[in-house]
């Protein structure tokens, strides 16, 4: 197996994600909120799984040893550094994340949720007793309970299966649909932050992260037949949860309309 197998046996979940109905209903401000509400987590915990590739493939302890495979190493630090420590729209560094928390604020968006779910975390040092105990919506939790699973398991190619398949391998094509929907709908609100960073995702992902992402995956499968069939199994698991997610945001969507 290897990675145009893998692309062809998701290619179903993929198609799914890309022609989700959620695209076309993020039609006012408030749609827009919901999505930037729900979708934080997802840019949450897609750095927890960066974090746990780092730690697993390179030496982030000290004294400091030349771990695993070089071209590896490097791969993972080049998109650590890029998704911890980019630039921002005003030029000053911040992680993706805190440049998402930025955007959702510019444009009114809701961020306690995600502030009180991480102090949660804090608070417990378990993330699955966080997860279990929010109130966040039941697909969200499977979502972020799947990721936390595959990290636990501590398995390389499976977390970097996740990474890949499930989030850098799609984000440019999700996100552009994304952003012209965005452009379209919202002439008048000041989106400028959460459009550069989309922008930033479709220009990182497309160009640089997704090809090495896929290299590391075939770095770390090499010729285990194995391995690459539990990468196709975590790939199909990531997909189904993130249409999962996609699920739960339109449905907060519908439910709010029926409540106006």
């Amino acid at each position: 197996m290897n990675i145009e197998k893998i692309n062809t046996s998701i290619q179903s979940q993929k198609n799914q994600l890309l022609q989700h109905s959620l695209y076309e209903k993020v039609k006012t401000i408030d749609d827009l909120h919901t999505f930037l509400e729900n979708h934080v987590f997802a840019v949450w915990d897609f750095m927890s799984l960066l974090k746990a590739l780092q730690n697993k493939l390179t030496c982030t302890t000290t004294p400091w040893l030349p771990i695993g495979n070089p071209q590896i190493r490097y791969l993972i630090n080049e998109i650590v550094v890029a998704e911890e420590t980019d630039l921002t729209l005003d030029g000053f560094r911040q992680s993706h994340f805190e440049m998402y928390i930025d955007a959702m604020e510019q444009c009114g968006a809701n961020t306690s949720q995600i502030h009180d779910f991480l102090i949660n975390v804090k608070a417990t040092q378990n993330i699955f007793v966080s997860i279990k105990k929010s109130d966040l919506h039941p697909n969200v939790k499977a979502f972020l309970d799947f990721t936390f699973r595959v990290i636990e398991e501590g398995k390389p190619h499976k977390i970097a299966a996740a990474f890949t398949f499930g989030r850098e391998d799609l984000i440019p094509n999700m996100f552009t649909e994304i952003l012209k929907n965005f452009q379209n709908n919202f002439p008048k609100t000041d989106l400028s932050k959460l459009i550069y960073y989309f922008e930033r995702h479709i220009e990182l992902d497309a160009d640089e992260h997704g090809p090495m992402a896929m290299q590391m995956v075939t770095e770390l499968c090499s010729n285990s037949e194995q391995k690459w069939k539990e990468v196709e199994q975590v790939s199909i698991q990531a997909l189904e949860k993130r249409i999962g997610l996609w699920d739960a945001i339109e449905e907060q969507m519908e439910v709010r309309l029926e409540m106006v």
